[in-house]
């Protein structure tokens, strides 16, 4: 049976600035992109010029029937060089807080989604002398602009952020979260005081930040194994949440673990464009492994799917709602669902997977609704998660 959700309850869709925006010429990513040689195959460039276009954006969401929207504030607009404030980015960002709330539109905004100003990284980042003080710093400028703003992500994914700190000294063979080896512990437990001084210089309004929840499933006879790999690559992650005024659930597929860690899917099983597991499954795991462990308020911040058939988009998402909505019918406090993401964008090095509600043209920017959007946006309008397929 289809479970009723509250008339509070967010129904949207997410993007992240470096993702969407284009031109994020003074983050440390950009520098990346543009190195001769850069181990990413492709750069970022004018993304999908959200920047300028977020207006349009912000319409075609609303239009949908959607109320709410997960974007990013990107620290190297905003700092581009140590110490210098750009006025005129705060004030960008304030429009497009405003332009949500114009529109009935629910802001959730993230403070930091992978990305960094270029001379963070260079003094150090994180684990730098002053790394957590920089942060901090900017959190404190950016506060005045977030009034109205109910929902504050600090950092998006810090295990992720830890994890592919530890890749680059260990050279683990790709990005698949069940690969990595475990966090830097140095730069997971910076990210940890990080979090928490940005909770502080945002006072009262309500804050959390987002966990890769990985869905760590063991084998038979792995299962100490799966608790191990599982503590360091997320649970961590989530105790330190335990005091946050929610914590946001993001999760995609699974990690099967066996004696000697990841074991690969089945060669049958379905995949993404990227080479996932088609697992819908995923996100009601998540959701109630998170709920176990935290005694918060849950915001599914992302979840969906790459896949260049619409068709499979609305196929995985009915199922992970139909999970969701299984965990809500047994108490679990979940607040809304945010479908990552809004738009199709630049996944990290490649535009070839395609994750968005919406197509976006690359040489004309032009927008293109997705049935799948359409019919999440009347699943919004009805107010009701869906039943068990």
């Amino acid at each position: 049976m289809p479970v009723p959700v509250p008339p509070s309850f967010l129904w949207g869709a997410a993007t992240s600035p470096h993702q969407v925006e284009g031109n994020n010429t003074a983050s440390d990513l950009w520098a990346i992109e543009n190195l001769p040689g850069s181990p990413l195959p492709e750069r970022s460039g004018d993304a999908c010029d959200h920047y300028h276009r977020w207006r349009e954006d912000l319409d075609i969401l609303r239009d949908l029937g959607l109320n709410a929207y997960r974007f990013g504030i990107e620290w190297a607009r905003v700092e581009p060089a140590a110490g210098h404030i750009s006025r005129a980015a705060l004030d960008h960002y304030r429009r497009m807080i405003d332009g949500c709330l114009e529109r009935g539109v629910t802001p959730v905004v993230t403070l930091h989604h992978f990305t960094s100003p270029a001379w963070f990284r260079h003094g150090g980042g994180w684990t730098g002398a002053d790394g957590i003080q920089r942060f901090a710093g900017y959190v404190r400028a950016v506060r005045p602009i977030l009034d109205g703003v109910p929902w504050v992500v600090t950092i998006n994914e810090p295990n992720m952020l830890a994890m592919v700190a530890a890749r680059l000294h260990h050279d683990a063979p790709d990005l698949v979260a069940g690969a990595l080896p475990p966090p830097d512990q140095r730069i997971a437990e910076a990210l940890i005081a990080a979090h928490h001084a940005a909770r502080a210089e945002l006072g009262s309004l309500a804050s959390g930040w987002t966990v890769a929840n990985q869905t760590f499933h063991a084998a038979p006879g792995a299962e100490s194994h799966a608790e191990e790999w599982a503590w360091s690559r997320e649970d961590q992650f989530l105790d330190a949440a335990r005091e946050d005024d929610f914590i946001g659930v993001q999760a995609y597929t699974r990690v099967v673990i066996g004696p000697d860690g990841p074991l690969p899917a089945d060669p049958a099983a379905r995949r993404t464009q990227n080479g996932w597991e088609f697992y819908p499954g995923a996100l009601e795991a998540a959701v109630r492994h998170t709920a176990k462990r935290v005694p918060v308020p849950i915001l599914v911040t992302e979840n969906g799917i790459a896949t260049a058939d619409d068709r499979e988009r609305r196929e995985y998402t009915e199922q992970a709602l139909a999970g969701l909505g299984r965990a809500v019918s047994d108490g679990v406090d979940v607040r809304g669902y945010l479908h990552w993401s809004l738009l199709d964008n630049y996944e990290w090095g490649s535009w070839a997977h395609t994750f968005g509600l919406v197509a976006v043209d690359r040489q004309t920017f032009h927008r293109t609704v997705k049935p799948s959007a359409r019919w999440y946006g009347e699943l919004a309008r009805a107010g009701f998660l869906p039943g068990a397929p």
